[in-house]
């Protein structure tokens, strides 16, 4: 590609290259680096990429772009480096996103259960599926490992690029707000952005739920239809940012464009009628917990706005799956039950646990931490949440990262004294070890939550990710039970 090609839209303030010159590719990270190709330098949060060009040079590149550059160099001098490089990304693979119907989720909570029940409608519609998001990256029915919710741009745009070779004629993906800050999306033309709730999270990074808010906001500025939960007291913020036409849901209001009736929570399933332009639809989804039927919701507001009939998203509710780390029932073959799900936010803690209580016929027990190097804020409030809700608390290690366990452990345990509740608590900050003491103390009737971990299948201590599979330890523990 030549270097002209690669610059299309960009911001350039000054070009010391040929334009003419060819590209062999497009890399941020100088370790990479190949003959030819252009390095982006990018000022980040630990380093600053401007410092690695004499490195980029050395091992060849072509080209260098970025906001400063030494003399003599072939560059090109950007008023941003971040979306300089999203809109070379998007240039070099040929900005797929336009020749998809582009579907962006964001909120803090119910991004992937969303995603997935959005996947599955639209599929059943007839559509090829794209999927983008926390658990998985998926083109169609195949399956790869996600490192991240939302990829880098050099990432997104080839994997963009995929899909739509491989004939994906939608995609959905989790839009998180570090991507939105970060420009990772920028330059992606959206035709649905979906606003689930916003509570407290990632405020180590934005410092401010206003902030936070914000970030989540610019979604929707790049989408030409904003669906939004109108229950959220943050709607107004998504509304007010939408550029386009926007489409309101509710479990709440008939002043929606889409509502929630008669709602029925089971043991297993959510029941509701959808109201919609005077038209009632009966819809039965197979995963439990009234935030379900904001998820669902969501996933039959969008279908609805990229053309599914509603009688027909209503219908495919019935045929969705869970998700895997969403309120997943482990098998043990016990008088009790275990579920593992992602919740690490106050917000999906408390709905986990209000969901659990509300089917189970004896204690429900939650085992869950908090992570390392991440909002210190919510700790406290996370455990005085377990205190007043659970009738069973076990305080234990999440993803400690850099942190010690023992000082995340001390930050929860603020919250724990705050309850007035007399719950009892236990703290083994040893995971492996807390969830061996919660299935020992279990009884039939009991559900015992294992909260945080998820679908993560690892513990990040000290930079490296050993393997931790809770489904694992609930088998060896029970296991090593019948053997005593």
């Amino acid at each position: 590609m030549k270097l002209a090609e690669l610059l299309e839209n960009m911001d350039v303030v000054k070009l010391t290259a040929d334009p003419e010159t060819q590209v062999t590719g497009l890399v941020s990270d100088s370790r990479k680096v190949t003959p030819g190709c252009a390095f982006i330098a990018v000022r980040g949060y630990d380093t600053d990429g401007h410092r690695f060009i004499p490195s980029a040079l050395e091992k060849g590149a072509a080209v260098i772009i970025g906001e400063e550059a030494p003399q003599g160099v072939p560059a090109v001098l950007v008023r941003d480096s971040r979306r300089a490089m999203a809109v070379a990304a998007g240039n070099l693979y040929g900005n797929p996103s336009r020749k998809l119907h582009m579907i962006g989720v964001t909120g803090t909570n119910g991004k992937t259960t969303t995603t997935n029940l959005i996947k599955t409608v639209l599929e059943k519609a007839g559509a090829v599926v794209g999927l983008i998001g926390t658990n998985r990256n998926m083109i169609g029915g195949r399956e790869f490992p996600a490192e991240r919710t939302t990829p880098d741009c050099l990432e997104l745009q080839k994997l963009l690029a995929d899909m739509a070779e491989a004939g994906c004629t939608h995609v959905v993906m989790e839009v998180s707000s570090h991507a939105l800050f970060l420009d990772r999306v920028y330059g992606i033309d959206f035709d649905q952005g979906i606003f689930t709730n916003l509570t407290e999270d990632h405020l180590d990074f934005h410092k401010t739920m206003e902030a936070y808010a914000q970030a989540k906001a610019r979604l929707f500025g790049m989408c030409r239809r904003a669906v939004i939960n109108i229950d959220d007291p943050w709607a107004k913020t998504m509304l007010d940012a939408a550029g386009g036409e926007a489409f309101t849901y509710s479990a709440k209001s008939d002043s929606a464009d889409l509502t929630a009736r008669d709602i029925k929570l089971g043991l297993s399933y959510v029941r509701f009628c959808a109201l919609m332009t005077g038209r009632l639809e009966k819809v039965t989804l197979p995963i439990p917990g009234l935030f379900s039927v904001y998820n669902a919701l969501a996933a039959i507001a969008c279908a609805v706005c990229a053309g599914v009939p509603l009688e027909a998203a209503c219908a495919a509710m019935a045929q969705c799956a869970g998700v895997k780390g969403r309120a997943e029932v482990v098998p043990t073959d016990t008088g009790y039950t275990v579920l593992i799900d992602y919740a690490h936010t106050p917000d999906a803690l408390e709905n986990i646990i209000d969901t659990v209580k509300g089917f189970a016929t004896g204690r429900t027990i939650v085992l869950f931490g908090c992570g390392g190097d991440r909002d210190p804020m919510k700790r406290p409030i996370m455990g005085k949440i377990a205190m007043d809700r659970a009738d069973y608390v076990i305080v234990t290690s999440d993803n400690p990262r850099t942190e010690r366990p023992e000082a995340i452990v001390e930050d929860i345990l603020v919250g724990v004294r705050q309850s007035k509740k007399p719950t009892p608590v236990d703290v083994l900050v040893d995971r492996r070890e807390a969830i061996a003491h919660a299935l020992s103390i279990a009884r039939p009737g009991d559900v015992v939550i294992l909260a945080g971990k998820g679908h993560e299948t690892y513990q990040e201590i000290d930079h490296v990710k050993r393997h931790f599979d809770e489904r694992e330890v609930v088998a060896e523990a029970l296991q090593k039970f019948k053997a005593d």
